[in-house]
């Protein structure tokens, strides 16, 4: 089955090895492209990767909260919680100005 997904009903996209998901409000959709592909073609004003795993919308950060170890725990609007690792961390911090 295919689905039409605007990029504006994303939240974030996650990727187990071979397998990448997208995650709406609404759902989960298995997708073929893989992660580095899809941060060329998603627009970096509204997209960002906070991992080697992970791509958000910027707009779908719902609370933010710090550890102890250079790193940022999110929750995001859909409920989902992702991690901000150290490699994107001072990137996360200058684009949201924490």
């Amino acid at each position: 089955e295919l689905f039409r997904i605007r990029t504006e009903e994303i939240v974030f996209i996650e990727s187990f090895g071979k397998s990448m998901i997208l995650h709406t409000m609404d759902g989960e959709y298995s997708i073929t492209e893989r992660l580095k592909e899809l941060e060329v073609m998603l627009d970096a004003d509204k997209f960002m990767r906070i991992s080697n795993s992970v791509i958000i919308a910027k707009n779908s950060v719902k609370k933010i909260k710090p550890t102890l170890s250079a790193k940022f725990i999110l929750t995001l609007k859909n409920g989902a919680v992702v991690d901000v690792t150290r490699s994107y961390y001072y990137k996360f911090r200058e684009i949201y100005g924490i």
